[in-house]
C-alpha cells in the first residue's frame, strides 16, 4: 500500500512520540488477545485534521480511517478520560520544561461564548445576553502560561460569577495548589467571596476607563492567548459537538496538538507558539 501524503493537521514524528505511549497503554489494557490493525496514529490525525478544518466527520479523506471508526475511537478516549489524561500529561512535561513546577500556585480565569451547532439538544443550549449568543459557554482556567487547566462547558445562559464558582470548585477539587486567580471586572463579588472561601484568593483586572482599543492586561492576557489558540482550530468556532463532554475532548485534542508543537519546537527558531511576552500597557 502506498504511504499516504501528509496533511499540515499530522503530528510529525517527534509530536507523536509524546502521545504514543499513553496510547499504547490504553491498547494494551483492551487487547484481551485480540491482534489490532487500527494504526492509532491514523485515528489521531484524523481526529486533528477534523479540528483543524472543521468539517464534518462523515467528510473525512478517503486515505484516512473511515469517519466510523475514528468517531468510535474519539468517543472512546472521551468517556473514558484518556484524551484529557493525554492532555495534563502533556501541560506537566511543558511546565516542566519551562521550569515551572509541575502543579501550578495561580490561574487566569474567563469566559467565552459560542454558537452551537442545530444539531446540539435544545437542553444544551442557552442564550448569552451580553453576547447576544445562542449557544454554549466554555469556563476556563490556564496557568500563567497560557495552559488549560480547567474547562467546563455550560449553556451560553450560565453568567460568568456561576461559571467562575464552578471553575472554583474544580480548581480546588483538582489542583488545591492554586492559591491565586485573576479575573476581568464581569465576575462579581459573590463569585470571589466563593473561591476565598476555597483558598482562592480573587484578583479583578479592570481596565482602565480612559484605554481605547486593544490594550494587553496584566496577567490575563495569557487566558486571551489560549482562546485564540482555540480560535485556529474550525471545528472550535462553534461548538460542533452533539454533547458538552464531546465539546470538552475537542478542545482538549486542540491543546494537545498545540502543547506538542510547544513542546518539540526547535528553541533556534521563534514560531508562532514561541512570542515573548506583549508589551505592557502604559
Amino acid at each position: 500500500m502506498t504511504e499516504r501524503r501528509a496533511y499540515p493537521s499530522d503530528l510529525k514524528d517527534d509530536q507523536w512520540q509524546l502521545v504514543e505511549p499513553l496510547l499504547l497503554e490504553w491498547r494494551a489494557a483492551r487487547a484481551e488477545g485480540r491482534v489490532p490493525t487500527t494504526d492509532l496514529r491514523e485515528v489521531v490525525n484524523a481526529i486533528l485534521y477534523v479540528a483543524r478544518t472543521g468539517i464534518a466527520w462523515r467528510y473525512l479523506p478517503h486515505d484516512l480511517p473511515p469517519h466510523t471508526t475514528v468517531y468510535g475511537y474519539f468517543q472512546a478516549w472521551e468517556a473514558d478520560g484518556t484524551a484529557e489524561e493525554i492532555h495534563n500529561t502533556l501541560r506537566e512535561q511543558l511546565r516542566r520544561k519551562k521550569g515551572r513546577r509541575i502543579l501550578p500556585t495561580a490561574a487566569v480565569i474567563d469566559a467565552q461564548s459560542v454558537k452551537a451547532s442545530p444539531n446540539a439538544p435544545d437542553a444544551t443550549q442557552g442564550y448569552d445576553g451580553g453576547k447576544k449568543v445562542k449557544g454554549r459557554k466554555r469556563h476556563i482556567a490556564t496557568d500563567t502560561l497560557g495552559l488549560l487547566l480547567v474547562l467546563i462547558i455550560t449553556t451560553a445562559g450560565v453568567q460568568d460569577t456561576n461559571g467562575g464558582k464552578l471553575v472554583a470548585d474544580e480548581l480546588a477539587a483538582t489542583l488545591p495548589t492554586v492559591t491565586k486567580a485573576w479575573v476581568d471586572a464581569g465576575y462579581k463579588s459573590k463569585m470571589i467571596a466563593h473561591a476565598a472561601g476555597l483558598g482562592i484568593s480573587v484578583e479583578v483586572v479592570s481596565r482602565d476607563a480612559e484605554q481605547k482599543g486593544f490594550v494587553v492586561q496584566k496577567v490575563r492576557w495569557r487566558v486571551e492567548q489560549t482562546f485564540g489558540i482555540m480560535s485556529r482550530y474550525r471545528r472550535l468556532h462553534r461548538d460542533y459537538e452533539a454533547l458538552p463532554s464531546r465539546s470538552r475532548s475537542m478542545i482538549h485534542w486542540a491543546m494537545v496538538n498545540s502543547m506538542s508543537h510547544r513542546l518539540t519546537a526547535d528553541p533556534n527558531k521563534v514560531g508562532q507558539y514561541l512570542h515573548s511576552r506583549p508589551p505592557a500597557a502604559t
